[in-house]
């Protein structure tokens, strides 16, 4: 806990003063006006703006990529509000630094001053852990600004988020990022060796990181001489960056998502896309084709039954061959999958008996298709009538399965096979055995 400002000592105060400073925190705004990328929140409009205009803060959780101000927002919310700011760091701190904190902030209410607790990493904490924010948020004795990269409807729980309102940032954009290198040019006195082109590629290179761009600039300035430099003299002096992609957090199942979107909608070129960037940031190749496996089932289904077989085929492939050969069975399960015909008939059609099961589970299958292994059985008329469909003309009986709540005229119709791919003939022989069916029952009426 940061100790107040007339309790620090002197001499350390000015040697602090005196050290060297990122520029990262050099340039961190001192009003909220300055932040930059977020007029969403802090614009003349913004929620954030009408909260300290009527001085009624309440608790929140600032939802947003690395480097796009939730540290900054908080300290100055605590500036403009008059509270005093504390700040802890979930991925450090544990229940019993939580009761100091709340502690310290409780003494503080009693002398009238209020208190502004900043968490960062919120999402690192456990549920036991959130839990112990609840009673200090409902008596007002701190007022939180929880910071997240994580989802919050994934990461807190129910309790914690219905006493906040979530914010949500965005990833700082061109724009917001050219302002970043002004002011970072305007602090350091001199401008960025760099060509037109490879400043472009700079703020392409941040990703949206007003902190990652800034630590970026101190990098060219301490490497680069004073020729400026095309795009790839900066990649050789910046390296290049990690992709950003957490394998439990978001960013994983952001990728999934839109790979999975993207052979559904049979996008082949952004369906190797999203897969190039799974693998440039280290993502298993299994995961790849668990995705393609289900993708092969639930959107192209029986309009082309061999893509299953393609993926599984590949996926046998990868295990057998490994990485980086495995690309090759990779791209060709993609590429099969994202330009296959699309069904989803098959799946639905499950969905719908699943439903009829849990409705009808009580009603007795017709006799007819039971076995009888004993002669009781036989007796109570089990298996009598049974037709072997192989002894028929065309293979086909045309008896009835269902029980005989849903039999003839309530007989589902759960699996609809569309008229793309191998649906086509699906279809054409369930309306084939429907005729024989209907044309079997009335030669039985009669």
């Amino acid at each position: 806990m940061t100790p107040p400002a007339d309790r620090r000592d002197p001499a350390a105060s000015l040697f602090a003063a005196q050290a060297p400073r990122p520029l990262a925190d050099r340039l961190r705004p001192t009003l909220l006006a300055d932040v930059v990328g977020q007029d969403h929140l802090l614009g003349p409009d913004g929620p954030l703006t009408r909260m300290v205009a009527a001085g009624a803060l309440s608790s929140m959780i600032l939802w947003g990529p690395p480097g796009t101000g939730k540290t900054t927002i908080a300290r100055l919310l605590a500036r403009v509000t008059d509270l005093h700011f504390e700040t802890i760091s979930a991925i450090q701190s544990g229940v019993a630094d939580l009761r100091k904190v709340f502690e310290a902030a409780r003494g503080r209410r009693l002398t009238g001053a209020g208190t502004l607790l900043f968490c960062d990493e919120i999402h690192r904490f456990n549920r036991a852990q959130q839990d112990a924010f609840l009673p200090v948020l409902e008596d007002g004795t701190v007022i939180l600004v929880g910071a997240t990269t994580e989802n919050p409807s994934f990461e807190l729980n129910g309790a914690l988020l219905s006493r906040c309102r979530v914010f949500v940032l965005h990833r700082l954009d061109d724009a917001a990022l050219a302002r970043l290198l002004e002011r970072a040019e305007a602090e350091t006195g001199r401008p960025l060796p760099l060509l037109a082109e490879a400043r472009a590629g700079l703020l392409s290179l941040a990703g949206g990181d007003g902190r990652y761009l800034l630590n970026m600039v101190e990098a060219l300035h301490a490497v680069a001489g004073t020729a400026p430099l095309d795009s790839a003299a900066m990649a050789r002096v910046l390296q290049r960056r990690m992709a950003v992609h957490d394998k439990a957090g978001d960013g994983h199942y952001d990728l999934l998502s839109c790979f999975h979107k993207s052979l559904r909608g049979s996008d082949v070129q952004a369906a190797l896309y999203y897969a190039a960037r799974m693998m440039v940031a280290g993502e298993a190749p299994e995961t790849v084709f668990r995705r393609l496996a289900c993708a092969a089932s639930e959107d192209v289904g029986m309009a082309d039954p061999q893509a299953m077989v393609q993926v599984i085929m590949a996926w046998d492939a990868y295990e057998r061959v490994g990485w980086p050969e495995a690309k090759l069975f990779m791209a060709q399960a993609i590429t099969y999958v994202a330009t296959a015909p699309k069904s989803n008939a098959a799946y639905l059609g499950f969905a719908a008996a699943l439903e009829l099961a849990e409705r009808t589970a009580h009603l007795p299958p017709p006799l007819h298709i039971l076995n009888a292994p004993t002669g009781l059985m036989r007796d109570l008329g089990y298996h009598r009538g049974y037709q072997y469909d192989h002894d028929r003309p065309d293979a086909f009986s045309g008896q009835e399965f269902f029980p005989a709540e849903l039999a003839g005229d309530r007989r589902p119709d759960l699996y609809r096979p569309n008229d793309r791919g191998f649906e086509r003939e699906i279809r054409r022989r369930l309306d084939y055995w429907a005729g024989l069916r209907a044309k079997r029952g009335a030669q039985d009426t009669a």
